[in-house]
Parts: structure tokens; sequence; C-alpha cells
């Protein structure tokens, strides 16, 4: 079975050893999106519903360079540093996905790589 990845070339991936997306057959795989911008900094510290907006739009951006939309999107999980902020990141949620609502989860982590990120989300596609 054919097998396309996408890198987002960042020192992560060659030092971890992994992608930012994979397809294999109608299965696509996001690997936990951070909100980390191009210049390598968090983006909005602080702020969990936008950190939670740009990491699905990070996300999202990935699955499209694999012919997948939103749409196809079937489950999503959402890491987060502090749960009893889950409004602010399901609120974000709830938005972006409007009409067309994955399966998901929402677990409390210890703490993710940089102590600035609240949230890491993954996500699952069929298309």
């Amino acid at each position: 079975m054919e097998r396309r990845r996408v890198f987002s070339r960042v020192r992560w991936e060659s030092e971890v050893g992994y992608c930012r997306a994979l397809r294999v057959g109608n299965l696509v795989y996001v690997s936990g999106t951070a909100p980390i911008d191009e210049n390598g900094r968090v983006f909005a510290p602080g702020d969990a519903y936008r950190q939670t907006q740009f990491c699905l739009q990070k996300a999202i951006a990935s699955l499209q360079e694999l012919d997948a939309t939103v749409e196809d999107v079937v489950r999503t999980r959402l890491y987060v540093t502090d749960i009893s902020r889950a409004s602010e990141y399901g609120r974000s949620h709830q938005e972006f996905f409007g009409d067309c609502p994955p399966v998901t989860a929402m677990v409390e982590v210890k703490a993710l790589i940089d102590p600035e990120m609240l949230v890491e989300i993954e996500v699952e596609a069929i298309s």
C-alpha cells in the first residue's frame, strides 16, 4: 500500500524521527500539532482558545497536502496542560468543526515540550 508523507522541516522531525502527516491508503494521520509559529516561537502564550485554533489550522493544512479536508476528519485528540480551561479548548474545536464534528478526547497532561504550550492536537481522517 502506498504511503505519502508531509514534512514541516522542523528540527524535531529529524531528531525524533517522525513526519508531520502520513497517508496510508484512505487513512490520514497528523502528528501531534503544537502551537509553534513559523519562527519557532509559541503562538499566543497563555491563550488556550487561540492556541487551539492555531493547532487545528496547522493540522488541516497538513491534511490538505495529502488531499484530505476538514470534512474527512474522524478523530481528534487534545492534550492540554490545564483541564480547567476545557471550555476554551472546546469552544475553538466546536467552531472549527461546526457541522462535521469528529469523535474526540481531551486529556490533561503534566506538561508539553515548552511550558508556554497549553495544547497539542492529533488528527485522523478518512478520505
